[in-house]
């Protein structure tokens, strides 16, 4: 690995010069994420129900006590023996996670079209303990832009990523979206992120990006594997 060596001085310089740059970085960031947080919301009026490892529950079971919720859009798809990896890293962040967001009034579950005992096997064999629950063939997945019909595939309609990316062959993707519930009860779709915006998820890639490797890969995460197959 060469690299540039240059006096413990020279350093100093050039790590100024870029602490400078992440500084403002920084400062436009949390802009951001003020603006983020004042994005309009939209009422959810459809009843959405998932199969649950205790029978059926609803979108506002998935809540608990708290007054927002985080969903994680988990390509697993009917029939089909593929886990992909790229969820399976971003979701291995959350268990360890949610033990702190939990407690700023954060839930989190994650939604897969898989059957429940599909998907009770695969968290089992990752050693997963977030909810995890189906939508089935429901419209959940659908509506919120991740799973797309054969139909609206073939015809060229199947569109992912705000537009900007149309699906051809697979039936689901990736995403996030958030929800928020008033003292009332009702619920809002808040915020929904696709593709690389689920990188803000993944810690591991922040450790990474601070080393002069980088991410290391060959190809975008080339060498992410399911934990377990490391």
């Amino acid at each position: 690995m060469e690299h540039t060596i240059v006096s413990r001085d020279e350093w100093l310089a050039a790590r100024k010069a870029l602490f400078a740059k992440e500084r403002a970085m920084t400062h436009q960031l949390d802009a951001l994420r003020a603006e983020r947080r004042q994005m309009p919301w939209v009422k959810v009026d459809k009843p959405y129900v998932f199969d649950g490892p205790e029978g059926e529950c609803t979108l506002a079971d998935l809540f608990g006590d708290r007054s927002q919720l985080a969903i994680y859009h988990f390509m697993l798809t009917p029939g089909s023996e593929h886990i992909c990896p790229g969820c399976s890293f971003t979701v291995d962040h959350a268990d360890s996670a949610r033990q702190h967001f939990e407690q700023a009034d954060l839930a989190f579950a994650a939604v897969s079209r898989a059957p429940i005992q599909r998907i009770e096997d695969v968290k089992r064999r990752m050693g997963w303990t977030f909810p995890w629950v189906s939508s089935g063939d429901r419209a959940f997945n659908y509506d919120f832009a991740v799973s797309f019909t054969e139909e609206d595939r073939a015809a060229g309609r199947a569109s992912y990523n705000y537009g900007l990316t149309p699906i051809r062959t697979s039936p689901d993707m990736f995403g996030l979206s958030v929800f928020a519930k008033d003292d009332r009860g009702d619920i809002f779709h808040t915020y929904s992120t696709y593709h690389r915006g689920t990188e803000l998820l993944m810690g591991a890639f922040n450790w990474l990006d601070l080393t002069p490797k980088g991410r290391n890969e060959d190809g975008t995460m080339s060498w992410v594997k399911l934990h377990d197959r490391y």
